[in-house]
C-alpha cells in the first residue's frame, strides 16, 4: 500500500505551531518524537471517561480499564512477534527496563570476576545501570570497540568472549551515530557461547520491524515516547524462562499473590515486576500509537526514513568544512556531524532562531564522543512525519551559521 506521508504530518497537532516565527522544522525525533492526535484523544478519553484503577476493581469503570490497559499488552505481543502475552513487563521506558534485567536478572546471575559485555557506542542507559551491577557484585565490564566508521569491531567481539562473559548488552541502533548493529548476528555468536543478550531497542523499534523470534534476543527494551506514544512508559520483553528466573525488581501493591508479616508470595510474570498503580493512560494511548504505526507499516515508515536520510547525507556532504560522524553502511534516519570552528551548541542556537529544533551535545553517549575525540556534535533526526522539505530548511540555516561565524 501506497502511504502519503505529506498528508499524514497533519496528523500532529504540534507540527502546525511555529517556532520563534518561523515554521517548525522538528529535527529531534531521536530525543523524542510528537504524538498523533489519535493518542492525545485516547489519552483524554481514558481521564474523561474510563478513569480508574485496573486489575482490582469489581465495577464497570475498573473492567473497561483493566480490558484497555492489558488489550496494549497483546497487541505489543503481537507487534514485535513475542511468543508469550507475559513475556512483556511494562516499565517506565527502556532505561528503567534495563536497570529491572540489571538489578534482578544480573544480582541473580552475577558473581564475582563475571563479564558483562557491552559497546562503545552505548547510550549512558545501557552503561550506568552495568556499572552499577558490576560495583555490586564485583563482576567486571567488557567493551566491544566500534570502527572510524562507527560499526562493530566484529572481529574483537568475537574475541571478547571467556568463559567468565555472562551477559552481551547491546544497541539495536546507536542514538549517537545512527548505526544499525548486526544484532542477528551478534545474538548468534553469543548463543554459541551460552550467553544471554539484551538488546537496547530504543533507536530502532520505532523506525523499522523488529521481530524477537526471529532476532532471538533474551530481553528486548524501548520507549513509548520514542514511538509516537506517551512519555513515561517503555517495554521489556524477555524470554518466559528467564523472567520466571528473576526475582521482583520493586515491592509494593499488584506484585504479590499473599502477604503476611511471616512471608509474601510474589505474582505471576509479568505482574511481579510491575509493582504499584502504572501510568494506565499512558499505556492505552501507547496502544493507539501502535495502531497507528501498523496501520501505516513498518516497512513502509523504515522506507520514509531511509530516502530522508540519503537525501540528507547528499545534501549535508556538500557543505563545505562539515562533516558526518558515524558512516556505517546501515543506519536510521540519524545524522550526527560537526562544522569546522563552530560548537555545535552555537549552531544549535542559530537553527533555533530560524525555526529549526535540532539536538547538541554528547547525546548521552560520552564514550562515542571520547572515541571520536570531540566534544559534541549537531545531531538532525527525522521520523515518519519530516520531508525534504524539512532537510532543505535544514541546509540554509546551517549556511547561515557559516555566514555568520566567518
Amino acid at each position: 500500500m501506497k502511504i502519503d506521508f505529506k498528508t499524514l504530518r497533519a496528523d500532529f497537532p504540534l507540527l502546525k505551531q511555529t517556532n520563534r516565527g518561523k515554521p517548525l522544522v522538528y529535527l529531534d525525533n531521536s530525543a523524542t518524537n510528537q504524538k498523533p492526535r489519535c493518542v492525545i484523544d485516547a489519552i483524554s478519553h481514558y481521564y474523561t471517561h474510563d478513569n480508574a484503577n485496573i486489575h482490582r476493581g469489581v465495577y464497570e469503570l475498573s473492567e473497561r480499564a483493566t480490558r484497555e490497559y492489558e488489550k496494549t499488552r497483546v497487541t505489543i505481543k503481537s507487534f514485535i512477534n513475542a511468543k508469550h502475552a507475559h513475556e512483556i513487563v511494562f516499565v517506565r521506558g527502556a532505561t528503567e527496563g534495563i536497570n529491572l534485567v540489571a538489578q534482578s536478572y544480573g544480582r541473580t546471575h552475577f558473581k564475582v570476576l563475571d563479564e558483562i559485555m557491552i559497546s562503545t557506542m552505548e547510550h549512558h542507559s545501557n552503561i550506568v545501570p552495568w556499572q552499577m551491577l558490576a560495583d555490586q557484585v564485583g563482576a567486571n565490564l567488557r567493551i566491544i570497540p566500534i570502527t572510524d566508521d562507527g560499526e562493530i569491531d566484529m572481529d574483537a567481539y568475537q574475541k571478547l568472549f571467556t568463559e567468565r562473559t555472562k551477559m552481551v548488552a547491546i544497541a539495536h541502533a546507536s542514538n549517537a551515530l545512527g548505526t544499525v548493529n548486526p544484532i542477528k548476528e551478534m545474538i548468534r555468536i553469543a548463543h554459541t557461547h551460552d550467553v544471554p543478550v539484551l538488546v537496547d531497542g530504543a533507536q530502532a523499534f520505532p523506525h523499522m520491524p523488529v521481530d524477537v523470534q526471529d532476532l532471538d534476543c533474551d530481553f528486548y527494551v524501548f520507549s513509548s515516547h520514542k514511538a509516537y506514544g506517551p512519555t513515561g512508559i517503555g517495554v521489556l520483553y524477555g524470554k518466559e524462562k528467564l523472567l520466571e528466573s528473576m526475582p521482583p525488581y520493586q515491592g509494593g501493591g499488584d506484585m504479590i499473590e499473599s502477604v503476611t508479616f511471616a512471608k509474601t508470595t510474589y505474582n505471576k510474570v509479568p505482574f511481579r515486576f510491575e509493582a504499584g498503580t502504572p501510568d494506565i493512560a499512558g499505556v492505552i494511548g501507547f496502544g493507539v500509537a501502535l495502531a497507528y504505526l501498523k496501520n501505516i507499516g513498518m516497512d513502509n515508515i523504515a522506507a520514509h526514513e531511509q530516502e530522508l536520510l540519503n537525501y540528507a547525507t547528499q545534501k549535508l556532504s556538500a557543505i563545505p568544512e562539515l562533516k558526518i560522524i558515524g558512516v556505517a553502511k546501515n543506519k536510521v534516519g540519524v545524522i550526527s556531524f560537526v562544522l569546522k570552528d563552530v560548537h555545535p551548541h552555537d549552531i544549535g542556537t542559530v537553527l533555533d532562531a530560524h525555526g529549526i529544533a535540532i539536538r547538541a551535545g554528547h547525546h548521552c553517549a560520552m564514550p562515542v564522543m571520547e572515541r571520536f575525540q570531540l566534544p559534541a556534535t549537531v545531531r538532525a533526526s527525522f521520523g515518519l512525519y519530516n520531508n525534504t522539505a524539512d532537510i532543505d530548511a535544514l541546509v540554509t540555516g546551517l549556511q547561515e551559521v557559516q555566514r555568520i561565524f566567518k
